[in-house]
């Protein structure tokens, strides 16, 4: 039998939304949702039942996203073991980030170009929607779930103590706003002109996501630019810049998976080519998780490298890309990318397909397993359109993009896929690794964990109460004194809260920190002026 490398194709994709289940006693836990996926990737790829059942039964690999509805101690065994499958398979769970669905793409491409796998399965969901129900209702947990021994959610659980913590700071919703408010001040962007920014790319994301039968928002009005960027009870601030409406939403249900084998194979099962879409690369990296010792916050090297060393391993140019989805927790992160490749916010070519995790949901880790799932839907549609008028080896070329993000802006993971395999395919089907090391290995700045003198904001957050009153600050700074090392601190007090919310930048603004004793905790005051 042949050993030489095979080129790598996605076959079947499948997008389940249970929204209609989210309040039933019977609603579906996430390892039914993946595999009701999995069943319609199956289905997708329009195979008649015999084939169907070869193509099950050939699954060599299944990869699974963690999801944070219901922590399994073993998801893609469990899989597996539902799915009946025969012999030894390679079975892995990612880590927890938003980055998953890339790094699993990437590395089941790799596997199956490489014949490690006949076929691979990816796969994730989330059932948010359903657990929250099941609390609201003290029917928790479900009976008919799955039992665990912890049922502790995965942001629960405990975090070690380090300045982070020491300071309340760490949840993405706090950190995402640090890079936005770096970002504008380096930009030199107006607080109000960056707000306006914000919202009406939000509001273009919200058109796109209403269009969706994936979409959990699907059926319902879009936001506005208006709706989104004022600020109300409905939408009040959660972390300056960022209302309620520019958060993700994390409470679906939602599941998706993908099937990737060889052409030969494809070809052998009797696969139409019009469902065939083609891996050309990948690429993912990571920067400091203690993200206060990065040494800037403006931009995101992790999510640099990763979208240029995918173009790269792809032989592609930004030009080269016609679909994109960039990862869309918050603003910030679609703003780097664009910024980063060069590409208008609201240019042209839109910089999501889904309409991001505001607006189409936010699926746990998994959301942009569903961008690759939506990429190839729109691939095939240009696929079979230029296919019919043009002589299928003229047939335009379409790349589409999709950036993951996990973390706290932690892990990037970039992947492509086209219509058509790479151009150099005889003699590099796929590449062989991932070009970036796991972790980049950078200085950083030295960290003051006890603080004390006159400082410079470097960015900033205020985290609001639910009655709108700002609770608690956050500042980045440098101490102006010895080497500009940097400080994390809290700001508590109301006039320099108030600062902070003026709608005024306080970036490269002075103050003073202080430690507090037996906390380990700094504080940052601006100096009130003397009447």
């Amino acid at each position: 039998m042949s050993t030489a490398p095979e080129v790598p194709v996605l076959v079947g994709i499948g997008d389940i939304n249970d929204r209609a289940a989210k309040g039933q006693d019977d609603a579906a836990e996430p390892l039914t949702l993946m595999l009701r996926a999995i069943g319609a990737a199956i289905q997708d790829t329009t195979l008649a039942p015999e084939a169907a059942q070869k193509l099950q039964s050939a699954i060599e690999s299944v990869a699974v996203v963690a999801n944070w509805t219901w922590l399994y101690p073993n998801a893609p065994g469990l899989l597996v073991q539902r799915l009946g499958l025969p012999g030894a398979v390679h079975i892995h769970e990612s880590h927890h980030g938003g980055d998953s669905p890339g790094q699993l793409f990437d590395e089941a491409a790799r596997r199956v170009a490489y014949r490690k796998s006949k076929v691979a399965v990816i796969t994730g969901a989330e059932a948010l929607a359903s657990s929250e129900s099941f609390k609201k209702a003290k029917k928790f947990p479900p009976s008919h779930w799955t039992k665990l021994e912890d049922y502790t959610p995965f942001w629960n659980r405990n975090r070690p103590e380090d300045v982070g913590t020491r300071h309340f700071l760490g949840a993405p919703i706090q950190v995402y706003p640090l890079y936005e408010a770096a970002f504008r001040a380096h930009l030199q962007q107006k607080l109000s002109d960056n707000h306006k920014e914000s919202a009406e790319l939000y509001a273009e994301f919200a058109q796109i996501a209403a269009k969706s039968p994936v979409s959990w928002s699907y059926g319902k009005e879009p936001e506005t630019a208006e709706s989104i960027g004022t600020v109300t009870k409905r939408n009040r601030m959660i972390c300056s810049p960022y209302p309620l409406l520019m958060n993700a939403f994390n409470t679906v249900n939602l599941a998706a998976a993908c099937i990737l084998t060889t052409t030969s194979f494809a070809r052998e099962l009797g696969i139409p080519e019009s469902k065939w879409i083609y891996p050309l690369g990948g690429a993912g990296t990571s920067d400091s998780s203690r993200f206060w010792e990065r040494p800037y916050f403006h931009r995101s090297r992790s999510l640099s490298e990763s979208l240029d060393a995918a173009l790269t391993v792809s032989n592609l140019r930004p030009e080269d890309i016609d679909l994109f989805d960039f990862y869309s927790c918050f603003p910030i992160v679609p703003k780097l990318a664009a910024h980063h490749l060069g590409l208008p916010l609201h240019g042209p070519k839109p910089i999501t397909v889904l309409g991001g995790l505001t607006s189409f949901g936010g699926a746990g880790n998994n959301y942009s397993m569903h961008a690759i799932t939506e990429l190839t839907r729109q691939l095939r549609t240009r696929k079979q359109s230029t296919s019919s008028l043009s002589p299928s080896n003229n047939a335009k070329t379409t790349n589409g993009l999709v950036l993951a993000n996990g973390g706290v802006l932690s892990y990037h993971h970039t992947v492509i896929i086209s219509t058509h395999p790479r151009p150099d395919s005889d003699s590099v089907v796929y590449p062989m690794w991932n070009p970036l090391p796991s972790q980049l290995d950078e200085e950083h700045p030295v960290i003051e964990e006890r603080a004390e003198g006159d400082g410079v904001v470097e960015t900033y957050t205020v985290q609001f109460s639910r009655d709108g009153s700002p609770a608690l600050g956050f500042v980045i700074g440098r101490l102006e004194s010895g080497n500009n090392n940097r400080f994390v601190a809290n700001v508590e007090d109301g006039y320099t809260l108030q600062q902070l919310c003026s709608g005024t930048e306080q970036i490269g603004n002075r103050g003073f920190v202080v430690s507090v004793s037996g906390e380990g905790r700094n504080l940052f005051r601006f100096e009130q002026a003397k009447i």
